[in-house]
């Protein structure tokens, strides 16, 4: 049970690993995909899709699958020692699926907070911008009665004339 639950949770560090390399650059798909599929059929040139990255589930179980299945005849026949080879293929097999999925659940999330960060930023300057202008208009300005006060202060006064000067002048006095 000890060594189950130790290839267990090493198997889910390695789906995360490789979720993370394929998520990098995948360029063993990419080989697999010319190797298997006429010109037209191959994969553009900007598809990111991998062996577990952007795969639905039933294909990310069969490469998976056959990862292990791969690597467990190999080991049968380097060392022929029986230590319940199905539990631990089934085991391998479980746990990479969950650390591709865990890893995958990881970057969507890091990348949704990061651009959730970027808008807060861009939101948090335009009201340190409009908070700043709010404050430059209390500062500078000051209220309108106390400029109009001023203004007439300011005016030097125009001695008018009184209304038997200016009758004098129209020539009606």
């Amino acid at each position: 049970m000890t060594l189950e639950l130790i290839i267990f949770i090493a198997s889910i560090l390695f789906g995360a690993v490789i979720f993370w390399r394929e998520s990098q650059g995948n360029g063993v798909y990419r080989f697999f995909n010319k190797m298997m599929n006429s010109k037209e059929l191959q994969m553009q040139a900007t598809n990111k899709k991998g062996f577990v990255y952007q795969q639905s589930f039933l294909l990310r179980l069969v490469f998976i699958t056959a990862l292990f299945l791969i690597g467990i005849v190999i080991t049968r026949f380097l060392i022929p020692i029986d230590l319940a080879t199905i539990s631990l293929f089934a085991s391998m097999i479980f746990g990479t699926l969950i650390g591709t999925y865990l890893a995958g659940f990881i970057f969507k999330s890091s990348a949704i907070i990061d651009e959730q960060s970027e808008s807060l930023e861009d939101k948090f300057q335009d009201v340190v911008e409009s908070g700043k202008g709010f404050i430059n208009d209390l500062k500078a300005k000051e209220p309108v009665a106390i400029e109009k006060a001023q203004e007439e202060i300011e005016k030097p006064k125009v001695e008018a004339k009184s209304a038997r000067e200016r009758l004098k002048d129209k020539g009606l006095l």
